[in-house]
């Protein structure tokens, strides 16, 4: 069965909020990754002030997690205050994250299609018909 996690998207200073959920919740992150971390993309150049900012984090509270990031770029056009939550959700197959996403994605706008990363998942984000984000990832090997 499928598992969401919220995920919440900051502008610069998720690492400083995680930090504070971490000392309110316990534990350790699951993951860490920087923008920097990402390999180079054809016809982009990241801004060296955007490379230690956070690309990922996740906080793992309970059976499930709290996943962030920082966005910048083309994800920051439209983000305000109250629209910085997006929707982590975790099929069990890959061919279960191609129909979740494409029935998402029906009416609403896919915003990263459904591909193999280079963190090992399969992974794909889009916006639905009622401007809810969502992030479908599949772990292709177990964590």
């Amino acid at each position: 069965m499928a598992h969401i996690n919220p995920y919440i998207t900051f502008n610069g200073n998720c690492e400083e909020a995680f930090n504070f959920y971490k000392s309110i919740f316990g534990g350790e992150f699951g993951f860490v990754g920087r923008f920097k971390d990402m390999p180079p993309q054809e016809g982009y150049t990241m801004p060296e002030a955007d490379g230690n900012k956070i690309m990922h984090i996740s906080l793992p509270i309970g059976y499930t997690a709290l996943m962030g990031s920082d966005t910048g770029g083309e994800w920051a056009s439209d983000h305000t205050v109250g629209n910085n939550i997006t929707i982590s959700l975790n099929p069990d197959s890959e061919q279960e994250a191609d129909r979740i996403f494409s029935a998402l994605s029906a009416g609403g706008k896919p915003t990263m299609p459904m591909a193999d990363t280079f963190w090992g998942d399969y992974f794909g984000m889009c916006t639905d018909r009622f401007s809810i984000n969502w992030m479908i990832s599949f772990h292709k090997t177990p964590q």
